[in-house]
């Protein structure tokens, strides 16, 4: 008696679909890809709405997808107890925010929150402290400790130092003191 359960060599290369990999597809999944993005920056969207109404705060809210990532904006005025000492309170709601995307998504979202401009203005400071530790760096050839930062400002800052020749950048620490060294290359 044989066994037809398991298929021959011959059945199992046959039945197995050769992988498209065409550009069609590829688009289509990017597609797929960026509505998924923008349904996140939605769902954030209508989150943050909600919290504003609550809060009984006014700002007009933006949606987008920047970068591979799903993104909100809030402008307006008197929004910057939402921000909080140093994007505290920010970091908070863009971590609750997250968490409602999962709730309706069943998917993790890297969704980034920024209320009043406060992060593209970090994100200027950041730069400006970035370089002045590698000009430290070249100048002396020592090693520079930056202040404990946030993800977004450690971001920000290895950023900056990976795209200058010659210096290079790591973070060391744990939250909440993690910080980035800057150090010569080797």
């Amino acid at each position: 008696m044989t066994d037809t359960s398991t298929p021959s060599a011959e059945e199992s290369t046959a039945a197995t679909p050769e992988p498209t990999g065409t550009e069609e597809t590829k688009k289509s999944e990017s597609v797929t890809s960026d509505s998924d993005l923008f349904r996140q920056s939605e769902i954030a969207a209508d989150y943050v709405e909600g919290l504003l109404d609550i809060l009984d705060y006014d700002g007009d809210i933006d949606e987008l997808v920047s970068g591979g990532r799903p993104m909100v904006e809030v402008v307006g005025g008197r929004l910057q107890p939402l921000v909080g000492q140093r994007g505290a309170t920010l970091e908070a709601l863009q971590e609750l925010t997250r968490l409602a995307i999962f709730r309706a998504t069943g998917s993790p979202s890297r969704l980034l929150l920024d209320i009043g401009g406060y992060r593209a203005t970090r994100r200027k400071e950041l730069t400006a402290v970035a370089r002045n530790a590698v000009e430290k760096v070249k100048e002396h050839g020592d090693t520079v400790r930056l202040e404990p930062m946030s993800a977004f400002e450690r971001k920000c800052v290895h950023d900056v130092v990976n795209a200058i020749a010659g210096v290079e950048s790591e973070s060391e620490g744990v939250e909440p003191n993690r910080r980035i060294v800057v150090r010569p290359a080797e």
